[in-house]
């Protein structure tokens, strides 16, 4: 995908996003040893990045495909996304959810419209059911991260990164399914010199990391993570460009992004969710590999269930 390819994307979805803020803290940096850079997406609407990817693979389909209506399976950021972006489109969604899916998430798809149907805990329930969805209604199916539309969609926010702060040493992000991360890449590849793309992911759910090693999408067997975001993995469209153009993903224990987590909300007064606090959570774990660089930090989202938080406010 070429560099006008993504600025045509931004102009399509502009008015339907926020252009979201970039936060600092003294205190961040001198943690760190670095100057650090929040792009945040937590502020984006439906309180995650998702909605620019969401955007943009509606608003390719045809008049006939919007008729019969979008289709797709989440835990509950890209569920929330497509909701409010067929609501927004005047596309009807129906979207599978896992039933451990967070109750904040469920509330936000049913206000943007969205009809859920709710399916056991594993991507291959998600998937089969989607399938059957899709068999009946003639709807498009349209994939949380491996999908090339929402893959662009996703890189926009990297892109309004490096258009306020153009001389970033290193963009990071979390991986779940792999949009975010390989959307990043590209806008780092298209729009930076200099910068390298670095990931923070849990090692209960590491199928990034070990893909990036074996040369080939790898799957985990555990989903056992309080970052329900990152429960996916890669796909056949997003891992050769994260392959391409991805430096390192650093892995992250459950304590270290409770801490990231808490740390965030404490001294930043931001609200941010698990999968969100992995990157911080990775950059704070090998600090020494980032000393004097400019780091620009993708905050993924900040849809949590505030009454089940990992720790105490």
């Amino acid at each position: 995908m070429t560099k006008q390819n993504l600025i045509d994307c931004y102009q399509r979805i502009a008015p339907y996003i926020h252009k979201t803020p970039v936060l600092t803290s003294s205190l961040v940096n001198e943690l760190v040893g670095a100057e650090v850079f929040f792009k945040c997406e937590n502020f984006q609407k439906t309180g995650a990045y998702k909605m620019r990817g969401a955007t943009n693979a509606i608003m390719q389909l045809s008049d006939e495909q919007r008729v019969k209506g979008v289709v797709t399976h989440s835990s509950g950021n890209f569920a929330q996304a497509l909701s409010k972006a067929a609501q927004s489109l005047g596309v009807k969604a129906t979207i599978v959810m896992p039933s451990n899916s967070p109750i904040a998430k469920k509330e936000g798809v049913k206000t943007y419209g969205g009809k859920i149907i709710e399916c056991e805990p594993t991507i291959e329930a998600r998937q089969s059911i989607a399938d059957k969805i899709v068999e009946e209604t003639g709807g498009t199916f349209i994939h949380p991260s491996n999908d090339l539309d929402v893959i662009l969609g996703q890189g926009t926010a990297c892109y309004e990164l490096l258009q306020d702060y153009p001389n970033l040493d290193v963009v990071a992000c979390p991986v779940g399914g792999g949009g975010l991360i390989a959307g990043s890449a590209l806008a780092v590849h298209h729009f930076s010199d200099n910068a390298i793309v670095i990931g923070g992911e849990p090692f209960e759910v590491d199928d990034a990391y070990r893909s990036l090693i074996s040369g080939k999408i790898e799957s985990n067997t555990s989903t056992n993570t309080i970052a329900d975001g990152l429960r996916t993995q890669l796909g056949h469209h997003n891992f050769p460009i994260i392959k391409e153009h991805v430096n390192e993903i650093i892995r992250v224990t459950e304590e270290d992004i409770i801490e990231a987590m808490r740390f965030i909300w404490e001294r930043m007064k931001i609200i941010i969710e698990p999968s969100s606090a992995v990157t911080f959570a990775a950059i704070l774990r090998e600090k020494y590999k980032f000393k004097n660089k400019k780091i620009g930090v993708i905050i993924s989202g900040g849809n949590v269930d505030v009454t089940n938080l990992p720790f105490n406010i």
